[in-house]
């Protein structure tokens, strides 16, 4: 497969471009920043230049044309304000999915996160709201659109050693912690998965390995 990551250096996007690239997938890893160009050939993917809050549609429509899927693994990061959950969290992901029709890419797998759809609880600090309304808003547009998406809400992320073993499943499941390196294999797994198709899951560490737990998906 060729699939094109937006949000290419991020922890999880860094990590599932290494399983993609060893089962022999193409990653197209979207950067914003040259100098990040190094990390995505380092983990078998092709960095491609773009931001997606100053570059043009028509650039990421050339950078998504003739993929089998893409991902959005996007974020605005730790320490950013309200404004740039809008406009990376949200507007990202509708980005990339208006790509994604122009050019006929089907496959859409989005990483949101468990606490998405519902209200944030009263007293949530300004940007914590923002960016669970953001997360909420892209959802809502990308289950809108006729295209093959998954939706995965990991809960709390963590940069321990992946085991392999996960819960996942439609919401509402317990909340829980989730190490990278798993969201990563999870989501190599969804991707080729068509019973995952149009679902909305959580990720949690569990007891069930991968595989068998996104063939459970009913």
């Amino acid at each position: 497969m060729r699939i094109v990551i937006a949000g290419g250096h991020g922890k999880i996007a860094l990590l599932l471009a290494q399983v993609l690239s060893r089962r022999g997938d193409q990653v197209h890893a979207l950067i914003r920043e040259p100098g990040q160009a190094a990390d995505i050939a380092a983990a078998g993917g092709v960095p491609v230049i773009y931001d997606m809050e100053r570059d043009t549609p028509a650039e990421l429509a050339a950078a998504v044309a003739g993929s089998d899927a893409v991902v959005f693994a996007a974020g605005a990061g730790a320490g950013s304000g309200a404004a740039r959950k809008y406009s990376v969290d949200l507007n990202g992901s509708v980005q990339l999915a208006d790509a994604a029709e122009q050019t006929g890419v089907a496959r859409f797998v989005q990483i949101s996160t468990m606490g998405a759809g519902s209200p944030p609880a009263a007293g949530t600090d300004e940007v914590w709201a923002a960016y669970i309304d953001a997360k909420t808003r892209a959802e809502q547009d990308l289950r809108a659109r006729d295209l093959a998406w998954t939706i995965l809400r990991p809960g709390q992320l963590t940069d321990t050693e992946g085991n392999g073993l996960i819960t996942l499943g439609p919401p509402p499941i317990p909340r829980g912690a989730v190490p990278r390196a798993d969201v990563a294999a999870t989501l190599a797994s969804i991707l080729v998965a068509d019973n995952t198709f149009r679902r909305t899951l959580e990720l949690v560490s569990g007891s069930v390995p991968i595989e068998s737990a996104v063939a459970a998906i009913r």
